[in-house]
């Protein structure tokens, strides 16, 4: 038996929520590094692949901002890339607590084996479920509507009635949607999308491109709360969320590779007052970042810009770009 990760998330939570606990949030972290996965071949031999990862992890912020910080940052990725219109990119969104509102009325023995046949889009085992003919034309239904945000956030809402959930992905869209558009990234919202890894708790989303033969996820992450107050049991208002690439199918689709340049450019944190909002300081910080800056947006809104200016040292930044007008 050898100890090789699967993965990098649980272990950069639990450096950031022990050694960097007392670290200003926002905190943002990047890391590459290779990960290992098992599989049994044929003549029963166990077989390890190794791949590499490269991700953005960012923890301690509060509400949807993250979400919203980390779609933009994937979608600009996309771009500098040059994962475009060709490769087909379509953004794959779900939210672990639709499952949860989905199986909520199915009895415990059944949740499990309900939850694995949406996953993997089995009708046959769904019409094989002991359930009223009410429940199993409900689940196929729901198994049918992965597609548009808004279409698929209306059957739900026709379905189960409104909720905190649905308000809140609806929000989402309504900023991510215009952004996706601009980088020709088709969204698709997925109620019974599930991850290989049960980390995350909450918004849930991979880049699928199209592939020579096949579909190829080339990038892949989510919200995961509850990981990171597992490892900081202090801190009760922890929140954390990143996101993956997968580099060697990242190479398949890309034959470009943008030059880094080696002098380091001006850090610039972008701020912004009362009368803007995120999404103002997110196109402030894509036009930085055309420029040629490191631009990082203090994701709640500041009261003035003398509070502003005040946040320079502790965000390691050497300019100030503040949004009120």
């Amino acid at each position: 038996p050898l100890g090789l990760r699967p993965e990098m998330t649980a272990s950069i939570a639990r450096f950031a929520s022990t050694r960097f606990s007392k670290k200003e949030r926002p905190l943002r972290l990047w890391a590459n590094g290779t990960v290992f996965k098992s599989r049994e071949e044929s003549d029963g031999k166990i077989a390890i692949e190794e791949s590499l990862q490269s991700g953005v992890e960012l923890f301690g912020s509060e509400g949807m901002e993250i979400e919203i910080e980390l779609l933009y940052l994937l979608l600009e990725s996309l771009k500098v890339l040059d994962i475009n219109k060709t490769y087909k990119p379509k953004l794959l969104i779900g939210h672990t607590l639709l499952m949860q509102m989905i199986l909520a009325k199915l009895g415990n023995q059944l949740k499990e084996k309900v939850k694995e046949a949406l996953i993997n889009f089995d009708l046959i085992e769904i019409n094989n479920f002991n359930i009223s003919e009410s429940e199993r034309n409900t689940l196929l239904m729901i198994q049918k509507l992965r597609g548009s945000p808004e279409n698929t956030i209306n059957s739900l809402r026709n379905i189960y009635g409104n909720n905190n959930i649905l308000e809140s992905l609806e929000r989402l869209f309504k900023i991510i949607k215009p952004i996706s558009m601009k980088y020709n990234v088709k969204i698709q919202l997925d109620p019974t999308y599930k991850p290989t890894y049960d980390l995350y708790t909450g918004t849930i989303f991979q880049i699928v491109c199209e592939g020579k033969g096949s579909p190829v996820v080339i990038a892949r992450g989510g919200r995961y709360d509850e990981l990171a107050k597992k490892f900081n049991k202090e801190a009760n208002d922890e929140v954390a969320g990143g996101f993956t690439f997968y580099i060697d199918n990242t190479r398949e689709l890309s034959h470009y590779v943008q030059q880094r340049k080696e002098s380091r450019p001006t850090k610039v944190l972008v701020a912004f007052g009362p009368n803007r909002k995120i999404e103002d300081a997110l196109e402030r910080q894509k036009s930085l970042h055309d420029k040629g800056y490191i631009a990082v947006i203090e994701l709640q809104s500041c009261k003035t810009q003398s509070e502003a200016q005040a946040l320079l040292s502790r965000r390691n930044c050497e300019k100030l770009e503040w949004i009120n007008k």
